[in-house]
């Protein structure tokens, strides 16, 4: 016989089938697009100009997990931080109230900025935690939530499952100064890079002030290939993605050409980073932003000669340059830069570590028959290693000492003549001409900016270890054997 329940039990028994069914209807629920969210919470903006349309696209892959980098190249004031950094955050958190989410931008003003107006966002559309509820970090009921950081900010406790890093670059000046540059660089790598999740998802966003900026050096990684990159720039290009003919405006509708004509007038220089994406050193005359042509690889097979342009100041003044150019068949790679400001015995310590690297990375290898069985030999002297020779008793002691330095190499000094633009000159010609080729590496921005700035620029050394390699290469002197054909 089965058993009655009382009205009491049947009432809470009611209830908690009712509790289940609405848990499984939420679970269940399909949450909006991020597109017809967008028109639910902001209904007063128009979020269906096809750039941003484009951009949402990419963000769709980014929710659904087919993608997990994005990096997001748009002109000033086109709607990429009050779509992007500030309502798909919110909108992740809302679909996700278990998400952390942390945003960067160039200082903490900025990032607080960032976070109030998602947070307003979030706050009437779920719970919101009332013990975490700063601008710097707020909370979900469920425990999700976001931080806000600014460039150089220690970015402590918990990791992140989005990371959006909006404008980590403020202004000219700043995009200008390589100390900040490297600062960024290391906030990125050190900070925020070290607090993703496994599967997080990592957007940039910027205005591409300089070559050597944050997205310069991402892209000119071995990092590079998991990026999937939206550059849109105002005037469109050659091969643009939305398939505007080419001098179409990115949206008309806020910036027409008359306007964006005028904003290049005044800008110049600037209007192609800003706007195009761009980014162009000064030019010095010699030397043009495109003469040089990025690589992945360089042939096995080219000669190789590494020049060192030497100081010995640490922390200051002109930097050491190691520059290791290769040539085959007419065409020259500047292929390795090795840089930085050394005392003498740290840059001494780096050329000779420079020169056992060079000699395991591309020396010939044959494999030996020994007792133990076959075992691979590295043989013959892949790279030819050239310095300066000062004038006087001085010079002539400093280039003894660079020869002992690189015993058991070839290695030669010699003097230099006439002025550094006389010297660049060759090499310049073949820039020119269109024969020179530069291995993308997280130096060659640095590299590409000096060789353009010249002979106004800062700085020259980069210059000098160009000429020297090259003038060995093209003009003769004793260079290494080409390599033969081997396998690593």
């Amino acid at each position: 016989m089965a058993q009655t329940l009382s009205p009491s039990l049947q009432q809470r028994a009611a209830a908690e089938q009712e509790r289940r069914k609405r848990k499984t209807n939420q679970t269940q629920q399909v949450k909006p697009s991020f597109g017809d969210w967008l028109g639910i919470v902001t209904p007063s903006y128009n979020w269906q100009w096809r750039h941003l349309q484009y951009v949402r696209q990419h963000l769709d892959k980014i929710t659904r997990g087919e993608i997990r980098r994005l990096a997001i190249f748009l002109p000033p004031r086109h709607g990429k931080s009050e779509m992007t950094t500030i309502r798909y955050a919110a909108y992740r958190l809302e679909c996700d109230p278990e998400m952390r989410v942390i945003i960067g931008a160039y200082n903490q003003t900025l990032a607080n900025k960032f976070s109030r107006r998602a947070r307003a966002i979030v706050k009437d559309r779920i719970g919101l935690s009332d013990e975490r509820s700063a601008a710097e970090e707020w909370e979900t009921t469920q425990g999700g939530g976001l931080r806000a950081v600014g460039v150089g900010a220690g970015v402590t406790g918990g990791g992140g499952n989005l990371v959006i890093i909006d404008d980590p670059v403020k202004n000219r000046e700043e995009a200008e100064s390589e100390v900040y540059r490297d600062k960024v660089y290391d906030w990125y790598t050190d900070d925020l890079y070290t607090r993703l999740e496994p599967d997080a998802a990592l957007i940039l966003i910027m205005t591409r002030w300089h070559g050597d900026d944050l997205a310069g050096r991402i892209m000119a990684s071995d990092k590079a290939v998991d990026w999937t990159v939206i550059n849109l720039p105002a005037e469109a290009e050659p091969g643009d993605p939305l398939g505007r003919a080419e001098g179409a405006a990115l949206c008309s509708e806020r910036y027409p050409l008359p306007a964006l004509k005028d904003l290049r007038t005044t800008l110049g220089r600037s209007y192609f980073a800003l706007y195009q994406q761009r980014p162009q050193p000064r030019e010095g005359g010699m030397f043009k932003i495109e003469h040089f042509r990025l690589v992945d690889e360089v042939p096995r097979e080219a000669r190789r000669v590494r020049w060192w342009d030497k100081a010995a100041t640490e922390g200051d003044g002109n930097y050491t340059v190691g520059l290791l150019m290769a040539e085959y068949n007419g065409i020259y790679y500047v292929e390795d830069v090795v840089r930085g400001q050394w005392d003498s015995a740290t840059r001494d310590a780096k050329i000779k570590a420079t020169a056992e690297s060079d000699r395991l990375k591309y020396a010939p290898r044959t494999i030996v028959e020994t007792l133990d069985g076959e075992k691979e030999a590295i043989s013959g002297n892949p790279v030819s290693y050239w310095g300066p020779q000062d004038p006087g008793a001085a010079g002539k002691s400093d280039a003894a000492a660079f020869i002992r330095l690189l015993s058991g190499f070839s290695v030669h000094c010699e003097p230099e003549t006439g002025s550094k633009e006389l010297r660049a000159d060759p090499f310049a010609s073949q820039c020119q001409a269109g024969n020179v080729r530069v291995k993308r590496a997280t130096w060659s921005s640095k590299y590409i900016e000096e060789m353009c700035e010249f002979p106004s620029g800062k700085f020259d050394d980069q210059i000098d270890a160009s000429s020297g390699s090259f003038n060995k290469l093209a003009v003769g002197g004793p260079v290494a054997v080409p390599n033969p054909f081997y396998d690593n």
